[in-house]
This record gives structure tokens, sequence and C-alpha cells, in this order.
């Protein structure tokens, strides 16, 4: 979905009609905001399709400090200019837009020099390394006047919005618990994902965090233990490793009121399904309540519907199962139509950062044995 007051109809269909109707009848075309992209790995190859369609942005940059892997992204995708780091781009070529793909634990400075530089910015997950660096950045974006967006953007789906629209109706009665898990076997392709601020929190755990404070409201306070299933690690940029953050998490959230969610994930779970999520049948999150239960088919990343079971009707029926236009990879094409035409999305970093606190709070919790209160909080997407 581009914003909430467009249609579930292909978001890049709907732009591409409207440009070409504007030039039919002579009204200006659609405002291109111009995009920066650095990091140019595995992630850029999902989102450079999608931001290539998007009439509401151009791509004019891309920037990895492995240079061959920029060049090989900017002919793959006609990109005009490439930089080999962050500061020869923001003296480059100019550009509105921001987006960050880099390795997590860089996401943090790469962001801050952007806003200082005054450029906008979407950031894959997290936002920071910390919920006070994190707070500062916010705070940075406003003083420079530009927008601060952080990933995922599972809140713009089909289904969270039936999930949040269900839950507010009253269909589930009392809202009293909700489960959620997310996990595989763990990349082999860097080492960034097992050092010090990588994990399987702010890289799995983060998806279904986000959905489910999302629908249930801001944590209130965790209780977790996270650990190492396997010390050793053969990546593909370093050989073998050893493994620092956790690759084993279980988060208890409280959202008060009574209501209590609890989140798995981890780098050590098979699925006979596989990774990508498309076969994925089981409910990987469901939220019950005193007199219904709602469980989501699929990953909320790539959900296939959601089910609904209430006292009225006690057979499971699935409904929501048309994604529309929703892609985990459409958040940096939303980020530039609300820069292009002041429409908003779902998508807050207030939001983003109350997850990186659940996420700090969890590794405290683990270290101390102790519940952790929480400080930050945000308006629900969909109240």
């Amino acid at each position: 979905m581009s914003s909430p007051n467009l249609s579930r109809r292909s978001f890049v269909a709907a732009g591409v009609t409207a440009a070409a109707s504007a030039s039919l009848i002579g009204a200006d075309p659609p405002k291109k905001v111009k995009v920066g992209v650095i990091g140019c790995g595995s992630v850029s190859t999902q989102y450079l399709p999608h931001l290539m369609k998007c009439p509401f942005a151009e791509v004019v940059s891309a920037c990895d400090i492995k240079p061959e892997r920029a060049k090989r992204l900017a002919e793959k995708y006609k990109v005009p200019n490439q930089y080999p780091n962050i500061g020869d781009m923001l003296a480059g070529a100019a550009f509105d837009l921001l987006v960050n793909l880099t390795d997590m634990q860089e996401h943090e400075k790469l962001n801050k020099q952007a806003i200082e530089a005054g450029k906008h910015v979407w950031s894959e997950k997290p936002l920071a390394n910390t919920l006070a660096a994190g707070q500062g950045l916010l705070r940075l974006a406003t003083e420079k006047k530009v927008r601060l967006w952080g990933a995922p953007c599972v809140v713009v789906s089909p289904q969270f919005r039936y999930m949040a629209e269900a839950i507010n109706a009253g269909k589930l009665g009392r809202v009293a618990a909700a489960h959620a898990d997310y996990g595989h076997e763990g990349p082999n392709w860097s080492a960034f994902f097992y050092e010090k601020g990588g994990g399987s929190l702010p890289d799995l755990a983060v998806y279904q965090l986000t959905t489910l404070t999302g629908l249930l409201g801001p944590a209130k306070s965790v209780s977790a233990m996270t650990s190492v299933v396997t010390p050793t690690r053969k990546v593909g940029d370093k050989g073998d490793i050893k493994v620092v953050a956790e690759d084993n998490a279980m988060v208890l959230m409280d959202h008060g009121n009574g209501v209590i969610s609890h989140v798995q994930s981890g780098f050590n779970y098979f699925n006979p399904h596989g990774h990508d999520g498309k076969n994925e049948q089981r409910h990987t999150l469901s939220v019950v309540g005193s007199t219904g239960y709602l469980g989501m088919v699929g990953y909320d990343w790539m959900p296939l519907g959601v089910e609904i079971a209430t006292h009225k009707q006690p057979k499971l029926k699935r409904e929501s199962t048309e994604k529309g236009d929703y892609v985990w990879q459409m958040g940096a094409s939303l980020a530039a139509e609300c820069l292009a035409t002041g429409k908003d999305f779902l998508v807050s970093p207030e939001h983003a950062l109350h997850v990186l606190e659940v996420i700090q709070a969890t590794r405290e919790s683990q270290d101390t044995g102790k519940r952790v209160t929480l400080t930050s909080t945000f308006k629900r997407p969909i109240g």
C-alpha cells in the first residue's frame, strides 16, 4: 500500500498509471525523490527492483566499501553514480534520501552522517545500536528538518490491518496473550550476524516485535533469556568465527492491562518449508482473547492470510489472503512517496526505537536475570 488513504491495488501499477495519465492531460508528473543507496550486498538486490519501478524515486547513486559491488549494482540497474564510501557519496551527486542497507552495526554511524548532511534516511533494521543513540538520531533529524524511518514495514500489510481492526473491534473479547516465532539455520555469507551488535534479535525477532507491539501497544517491561547454541560458525567472508551475539532468544513482553506476549527467534531452527516463507502454512504469529483467536498464516514479512475463530464462529476461517502490493522491501519506496507527495505511512521512527529498546532490554534481562522496565513509547499504527 502506498499510503493509508490509497486502495490496496498495486502500488507500482497505480503510480505508473498516474504518471501516464498526468502526461496525457498535461499535468506535472509525480515529483521524483533522488535516492542514494549505501550497501550493495544481497539486500540491495531486493530493494533496487522495487525502487526502480517506484514513480516517486530516482536512484542516482550506489555506494559500497567494496567498490566492485557498487559497480555491479550500478551497471545492473543503470545507476549513474557509484562511490566507495559515504563521504564521497555525500560530496558527490546530489540526492535527497539515503537508503541504508549496510551491516547492522554500521547503521548508526552512517545514518548520523547522512542526517548531519541534511539527507532524509530510510534505514534497514536497526536504526542505531542503542536506544539512546537512536533517540539522538531522531532529535538530530528534527533539528535538521529531515525525516528518519526504520525497517521493517510489516505494519503496512493488509494482514496487519485485518488483525489490528479485528482487535480494535472487540472480536477477540478481552485480549490476553500473543505469540510469534521466526528462525532458520543461520546466514552463512557474513560474520556480522554473529558479532557484537548482530544476533537473531535485530535480524529476525525485530519483525515480530514490531508486529506485536503494533497490535498490542508498547511494551511496559521485558523478561527474557538468550543463548548461543552454536559457538562457532563458518561464514563466507571470514571463515571460522566465534559466535558472540545471541543465536537463540525468548522474549516476554508485558503490554499492560494484563496483556502478555512472547517472541522467539534463532539461527538454529530447522524449517521443512525453507526460509523464503512462500510455503509456510502454520501460524507464525497469533493473538488470543476471551472470545476469539487470530493466527497469521506465514510470516509477517510474507503473510499468506489470517485465520480467525470466535465464540460465534468457532471453526477457523481464513481471511485477508491477498497481500496487495505489500512486500517487505517496499519501505524505501514508501518513504520516497511520502517525501514526494506529503503523504505519510504507518511506519514511524518512534515505533522502530521502541523495538530497539525491547531488544536492548532483552539482553539486559539475560545479563541480570531481572525484568527490565521500558521508557520509550509510540502511537499504535492503527489505533
